[in-house]
């Protein structure tokens, strides 16, 4: 099952960042072939999220070939970054009747949950199918102490979005 996980923000060293790697290897641990997609790698201008042709083609490709997709995103501003959305809305087809867990990331100790609670909504606007359990890393400074606690809510958002694949791909 191919996987791509979005992440939320292009900021370089950012905690999302280091989340999302630690997404990515847990994804291949389960068994999900995945690779980060990160926004900086693609839009052209942050401000406009404007892409170049050929990278649009290429990222196209990515998405249409995904059987689902993880986002791992902070929260700014009890929503999402505007470079994520971006990057979202340069897409539709491309994510259509596919699941996609959510990961919020905070140095606070909602782990994100508002940014969550609104992403689903677009991802709903997408033709996503957001999945139920989510997984919030909270307190992110201090990661390291909880990462075997994470391991266990992400392999529940594995499960599920295994599940919807499954049953997806039957049709």
């Amino acid at each position: 099952m191919f996987i791509p996980i979005i992440l939320g923000t292009g900021r370089r060293g950012s905690n999302s960042e280091k989340i999302a790697e630690f997404v990515l290897e847990e994804a291949k641990n389960y068994g999900l072939e995945a690779l980060i997609v990160n926004p900086r790698d693609w839009l052209n201008s942050p401000f406009t999220g404007e892409m170049n042709e050929e990278k649009r083609n290429k990222l196209s490709e990515i998405f249409n070939k995904a059987q689902g997709f993880i986002i791992v995103s902070p929260e700014y501003n009890h929503s999402f970054p505007g470079e994520l959305k971006l990057l979202l809305d340069n897409f539709y087809e491309e994510y259509s009747h596919k699941p996609v867990g959510i990961c919020g990331v905070s140095v606070g100790k909602l782990g994100g949950s508002r940014m969550v609670e609104q992403l689903r909504l677009v991802c709903i606007e997408l033709s996503m199918i957001p999945l139920r359990n989510a997984v919030y890393f909270s307190d992110v400074k201090n990661f390291e102490n909880e990462k075997e606690d994470y391991k266990k809510f992400l392999k529940i958002l594995f499960d599920e979005l295994k599940y919807y694949i499954e049953k997806l791909s039957r049709d």
